[in-house]
Order: C-alpha cells, then sequence, then structure tokens
C-alpha cells in the first residue's frame, strides 16, 4: 500500500477489518517494523481524534511522530502551479511537501473543503498534490471528500459488536446542525458499508442527496421512520448539500434522532464519529445510554490507523 485515500485502497475489507482486531489484541507485536521511522502528521485544519490515535498508532508501530499544525506554525502554502507568488503565499506546496517527504518516511495529511467551489474540492487538489510531490507513503487524515480512517474505525466497530448471524442493518441518518459541514465522513461510511457485509440503507431529506459517485447501488429512503425500521446500528451524521454546494436548504421535518424514533428498533446501537453538538444532532438520552457505541468508535480509529501503517511499513520498506 503506497496511499490509503480511500476504501479503494483496501484489496479485501473483511480482512482488513480482521487484522485491525488482531491488532488490537497484541497491539505492541509488530514494534520492529517501525523502528527508525518517522511519521509526519501534517494538519492544515483542527483535529482531535485523528491527530492522536494516528501518533498513538505509530508509538504502537515503534515509530517516531512528527506533527506539524502547518495552518499555524507554518508558511501560508501556494498551491496552483505557476503563480507568480507575489501576493500573501509564503511557500509552494511543492516545496514543502517535497522537504516534509525527505524528513519523513510516511506523511498523513488533513486537509478539509473549502465548501465553496465543488470541482476544487472533488478534485482534491491539496491531497492530490501532497501525494505527487512528497514522494513517499501518504495516508489521508480526512480531505474533502473523503475520511477513510474514520469510516475503517466505523466498519471495525459493526463488526466487533455484531453478535448474531446473517447481516446486519446498517444506517446512515443525516441530522441537524448548526452550519455547513463537509460531505466527507458520510461519503466515506457510504463507501466502506458498500464494500462490507452489511444491509444498507441512507436517510436524508430532500436537497442533501450526495454525490453520485459514492452513493451508486446504495439504498435511499426518504422516509427516517421508515429507514430505521429494524436497524441494527444507526450512524447519525450531518452534512451540506452537494447539489446547492455548501449550503443547508430548509428542512421542515424534525430529523434529530431521538428515543421516540428508536422504539421501533430498541436494540440499534447508536453511532457518532465525533464531535457531535449535542441535544442539536443527537441528545445527551442516546449518546450517553449503553446503545451508543462512540466511544468504541473513536478507540478503534487507534486499530484503523495501525493496520494501515502497519500495512505501508511492510509493504514499503
Amino acid at each position: 500500500m503506497k496511499a490509503f485515500t480511500s476504501v479503494n485502497d483496501v484489496s479485501n475489507v473483511p480482512s482488513f477489518i480482521k487484522e485491525a482486531l488482531k491488532l488490537k489484541q497484541a497491539p505492541f507485536a509488530f514494534q520492529h517494523l517501525g523502528k527508525n521511522k518517522t511519521l509526519g502528521l501534517i494538519f492544515l485544519n483542527p483535529s482531535l481524534r485523528t491527530r492522536l490515535s494516528t501518533q498513538k498508532a505509530a508509538m504502537n508501530l515503534g515509530m517516531n511522530v512528527i506533527v506539524l499544525n502547518i495552518d499555524k506554525e507554518g508558511w501560508q502554502l501556494e498551491m496552483q502551479d505557476s503563480a507568480v507568488m507575489n501576493g500573501t503565499t509564503v511557500e509552494h506546496v511543492k516545496d514543502a511537501a517535497t522537504v516534509i517527504g525527505n524528513y519523513c518516511d510516511i506523511v498523513g495529511i488533513r486537509c478539509f473543503p473549502g465548501l465553496k467551489n465543488k470541482e476544487e474540492d472533488y478534485t482534491e487538489s491539496v491531497l492530490n498534490k501532497f501525494i505527487q510531490y512528497c514522494n513517499c507513503p501518504l495516508v489521508s487524515l480526512e480531505s474533502a471528500t473523503l475520511h477513510p480512517l474514520q469510516s475503517f474505525a466505523d466498519a471495525i466497530t459493526i463488526n466487533e459488536h455484531w453478535k448474531k448471524s446473517g447481516k446486519p442493518k446498517v444506517v446512515l441518518t443525516w441530522a441537524p446542525h448548526i452550519k455547513p459541514l463537509p460531505q466527507a465522513v458520510a461519503n466515506s461510511f457510504v463507501q466502506w458499508m458498500l464494500k462490507s457485509e452489511v444491509d444498507f440503507v441512507i436517510t436524508h431529506p430532500q436537497g442533501y442527496e450526495l454525490a453520485e459517485q459514492f452513493t451508486k447501488n446504495a439504498k435511499i429512503n426518504y422516509d427516517q421512520q421508515e429507514a430505521l425500521q429494524g436497524a441494527d446500528f444507526i450512524y447519525a451524521k450531518n452534512w451540506s448539500s452537494f447539489t446547492s454546494y455548501g449550503t443547508m436548504p430548509d428542512v421542515k421535518e424534525d430529523w434529530m434522532l431521538t428515543p421516540e424514533k428508536l422504539k421501533a428498533t430498541p436494540d440499534a446501537k447508536v453511532m457518532h464519529c465525533l464531535p457531535v453538538r449535542r441535544n442539536v444532532e443527537v441528545p445527551d438520552s442516546l449518546l450517553d445510554s449503553p446503545s451508543s457505541l462512540i466511544y468504541n468508535q473513536a478507540e478503534n480509529r487507534v486499530y484503523a490507523a495501525q493496520a494501515v501503517l502497519k500495512n505501508m511499513l511492510e509493504s514499503n520498506f
């Protein structure tokens, strides 16, 4: 594995989940792989779980870790090729990424969409420039369109908590928010669920359809209560409109997940990637209930990252 940017970089999702769960049982068993190797974690945007979990995963493998919040501690980057840099940008991405790649054996990069220009965001210009210039294995710590480490951890969590025979029913439900959010987590979760052994349904209000490149072949139901029927795992997440890009079309119905809505599916587990706007997206009564898996998901972020880094160490060095 040279790059990890989406589920398409994984040859067999069920096998990869099993590998992560084995690492969870013996997290320090492969420290020899990372000895004298350096992971550089580059953040253009804030992070809590992604930074800490990936750093811990690397340390579990014996790696050294360098963290750079480049939006605060580095120079303002120029992303355009052949730019005349007589404005506010100080360093070109080709120079920064090349130098970072010289210092590090593996690079992780986190960058969010601007939610202004759909074409620019969905061509993944920032991520792809780092891949182009860093010249070493690269892990996406979230990009403009996808968050593969989060979705891998979610898939691990579902597998870990499914104790029955057959396929679990997994529902991704849109949740309210106070501001427009990226589609990355939702896009990525859809990708991973479509390659997992689950019965998967997406439910959201009209106007919040995700990009068809990610939802093709997925079941979509605009009736939330109907979609929730028989659910085993319910993943609540907000995202802004893809069609009216980056906006929040008005929604008349109440889409916040509540205990009342789950009465028909009392055994369903509730998921959210965090951070969560409590009592806006999901109420305390669900987040703090025995059905909540939010902290399990966060814990599994470590082993998702560790499985990816282990694979990179084994296949590139």
